[in-house]
């Protein structure tokens, strides 16, 4: 059975939204498994590099990555657009 065009623009919506959010909670998860690293160990030492690396790397990925995401959706649909007769 094939979906209508505006059910699979609504299937693509909602799985690109679950998706965005996966991400978001990934990040998140990342970024406090980093400070919990950097808690708990002495400061300046391997682990604690590595705590504070995964830290920046969590926060960054949760605030730039869905927007690089996105970017990269929007250029695909606009070619996939240009595309049809």
């Amino acid at each position: 059975m094939s979906l209508s065009p505006r059910e699979a623009a609504e299937k693509t919506a909602r799985n690109r939204f679950i998706i965005m959010n996966v991400v978001r909670v990934f990040a998140l998860a990342m970024l406090m498994v980093g400070v919990a690293i950097t808690r708990f160990v002495p400061y300046l030492s391997v682990e604690w590099i590595v705590g504070a690396a995964l830290a920046v790397m969590g926060l960054l990925e949760f605030f730039f990555l869905p927007a690089i995401i996105a970017k990269r959706w929007k250029a695909g649909d606009r070619a996939k657009d240009n595309r049809l007769p």
